[in-house]
This record gives structure tokens, C-alpha cells and sequence, in this order.
């Protein structure tokens, strides 16, 4: 849903955070598909929302259960610029990206 909005340049702060909120508070993670998790970052990044704490939690879940196989290179371009652009540094995050790509 957040991506719908970001994409749609209509991003509404409350639904971002609550949603933020939710995911955070959850063990959704573990449920999304990669595109899923690049999605997300992606439309906060885009829809220039912070929530620090869904960086966090993205990030740390791609790190810990160490799936980058699974992720299209579109994928993975989508998470490098979304944490870039938000200004949230990963370097764990960024690190294990770059060293799967090489």
C-alpha cells in the first residue's frame, strides 16, 4: 500500500507511520517477498517519510536471514537507493549487498 502511494506521489504521513508502527511491532517480515521488502523502503525513501525504525528492521532482516539469492538485481538497486536517499546508513546492510554483487 505505501508503495501505491509513494508511486502515485500522494504519500499520506499518517498511514506511513502507522503502517511503519505495525511492521515494526510485528514478525511480518519473515512474510514478505523480497520485491516486498524493496518495495517498502523504497516508497518511504520516495515518499520521503522517515521512520527510522522500518530501516532498521528491513535492513537487519535481509542481513540475518541472508537471502540476497532470492532478490532480482532491480531489487537490490531499489534498497541500495532507498537507504541512501532516506539518509539512513546500514553499513552491515550495505556491505553484505555489495560483496553478493561482486
Amino acid at each position: 500500500m505505501t508503495w501505491a502511494y509513494a508511486t502515485v506521489g500522494k504519500p499520506d504521513a499518517a498511514l506511513f507511520e502507522a503502517m511503519g508502527d505495525q511492521i515494526v511491532a510485528s514478525n511480518l517480515l519473515k512474510e514478505f517477498r523480497p520485491q516486498a521488502l524493496s518495495n517498502t523502503v523504497w516508497a518511504y525513501a520516495t515518499a520521503d517519510i522517515p521512520h527510522a525504525k522500518i530501516f532498521e528492521k528491513v535492513a537487519n532482516h535481509i542481513v540475518e536471514s541472508d537471502s540476497l539469492g532470492r532478490f532480482v538485481p532491480q531489487a537490490l538497486s531499489n534498497i541500495v537507493w532507498a537507504y541512501t536517499t532516506a539518509n539512513v546508513p546500514h553499513p552491515r546492510l550495505l556491505e553484505k549487498v555489495a560483496n553478493h554483487i561482486v
